[in-house]
């Protein structure tokens, strides 16, 4: 027994006092160079570790009726992970817990960088999930874990099976009461100032199909603590705030691009404010060192991107 605490505790201590030396000499050198590796590596330890502990999680929640708290558990544990590891957190503004109490709703929030899993482990309701492609079901531990946590997959190769799709999907989210969360610019912006990509149509789509509200959640824009381009990875606060619910009541497909545009500008507007704050903390980078290009790198789909965001 001794043996397998060493064999398991070795690598995990080399690996802890990798990351922390790097972390202090980054500092004590002010190369924010090693800063950024250490935290980036620190990052997918976590990740690694989070995901380990949440496919257990969920099995056993499942197995006691709580599957749809599988994604919340697996969240909580990554916020705490992260915290210890990376001392980078999101602070959530939500004095009505609009998260919490609407249910079921569709979730849409804004996608920057991969550290939007972070920002989704701290805002994450209860009885929430992802949805994703139904193919990836089917992939071990990735399937089993989204499964057994309730993940609404949807199944789309044409225009009809992405509203029959969105119709099966309304259907288990009023059955279990379960919300789900997207992000509607569909992948990363990689934007260094409050900005956000053309956003889709799917998850209007779904929550007009299945007449639940629509709750808007705004990070402010954080190019100065994490930064792929410049290589920057760096200790933080990062404000994020909860808007009102948009109905959904009584609208039709018909509205989708209205209520598209509505929630868009709401969204884009909070940014901003946002913003303005996070580059008087630091943040955001400070207007003029912003690069206002399309994007910082090349946009690619994660993990937490495998939504539908089709039926236009």
């Amino acid at each position: 027994m001794n043996l397998v605490l060493f064999w398991l505790l070795t690598p995990a201590a080399a690996i802890f006092l990798t990351v922390q030396t790097l972390l202090i000499l980054g500092q004590v050198l002010r190369r924010h160079d090693l800063e950024f590796f250490g935290r980036t590596i620190a990052f997918f330890i976590a990740l690694l570790i989070c995901a380990t502990y949440g496919t257990i999680a969920s099995a056993c929640l499942n197995v006691a009726g709580y599957g749809g708290l599988g994604q919340w558990a697996t969240a909580q544990s990554f916020k705490w992970t992260m915290l210890l590891f990376t001392n980078v957190a999101f602070e959530i503004d939500d004095p009505r817990n609009y998260l919490n109490k609407t249910r079921p709703a569709v979730f849409v929030g804004n996608h920057q960088t991969e550290l939007d899993i972070l920002f989704l482990a701290h805002i994450w309701p209860k009885y929430c999930s992802v949805t994703a492609k139904k193919s990836l079901k089917y992939i071990p531990f990735l399937g089993w874990f989204m499964s057994l946590s309730r993940t609404v997959f949807i199944e789309r190769t044409s225009r009809e099976q992405a509203v029959a799709a969105f119709a099966k999907a309304a259907q288990q989210m009023h059955e279990h009461k379960q919300s789900v969360y997207i992000f509607p610019e569909g992948t990363r912006s990689y934007y260094d100032h409050p900005d956000m990509l053309p956003f889709k149509k799917g998850a209007f789509h779904l929550a007009v199909q299945a007449q639940v509200p629509i709750v808007p959640v705004v990070s402010a824009n954080y190019s100065a603590v994490l930064n792929f381009k410049k290589r920057i990875f760096r200790q933080g606060r990062i404000s994020v705030k909860v808007l009102e619910p948009v109905p959904t009541k009584g609208k039709t497909k018909e509205d989708v691009d209205a209520l598209l545009e509505e929630v868009r500008e709401k969204m884009l507007a909070e940014l901003k404010k946002l913003t303005s704050h996070a580059r008087e903390e630091g943040v955001a980078l400070k207007e003029h060192e912003a690069s206002h290009a399309k994007a910082n790198g090349t946009a690619k789909a994660s993990g937490v991107d495998m939504v539908h965001n089709a039926a236009a």
